[in-house]
């Protein structure tokens, strides 16, 4: 019989191995679902500009893609007047890139067409499962703060 110890290192494993695998999943799924209006690199680059204007490089950084890549996808962005680019004020060499009203509209409008879907199904779930996808969101959110406070 496996030790306390044995099995949470066993059900830790199962999470390291299945959790990304399933996220990008649903990701695939609810973007394939919706009215498809932004790629996932789209999207993800609207939502990470939401909180404040960034540099190209620090886009890519954070979107984990090649500087070039984000230059071409702000470049796709801004002529469909969902992102803006503006000299820094405090610095007139830096160029921000920062998401317009449209583009936080479009990215809204994405995310409720996601948030209906998952209402759909989640009501096909036992109460059990609801409140296990609950605490799991939870769950989540912690590791999030862990993986960002990390500094490797």
């Amino acid at each position: 019989m496996p030790t306390p110890a044995t099995a949470r290192t066993a059900t830790i494993e199962e999470v390291a191995e299945t959790l990304l695998r399933r996220a990008s999943q649903l990701g695939r799924l609810l973007l394939r679902a919706g009215s498809r209006s932004l790629s996932r690199a789209e999207a993800s680059l609207l939502a990470t500009l939401t909180d404040r204007p960034r540099r190209i490089t620090e886009l890519a950084e954070t979107e984990a893609l090649a500087q070039p890549s984000v230059t071409q996808l702000v470049d796709r962005l801004q002529r469909r007047g969902l992102v803006d680019r503006a000299r820094s004020d405090s610095d007139g060499r830096v160029v921000l890139v920062s998401v317009t009203e449209r583009g936080r509209a479009e990215l809204e409008r994405m995310r409720a067409e996601h948030r209906a879907l998952l209402r759909d199904h989640a009501r096909g779930l036992s109460d059990a499962d609801v409140a296990a996808l609950l605490g799991a969101t939870d769950a989540l959110g912690r590791m999030i703060d862990a993986v960002q406070a990390d500094p490797r």
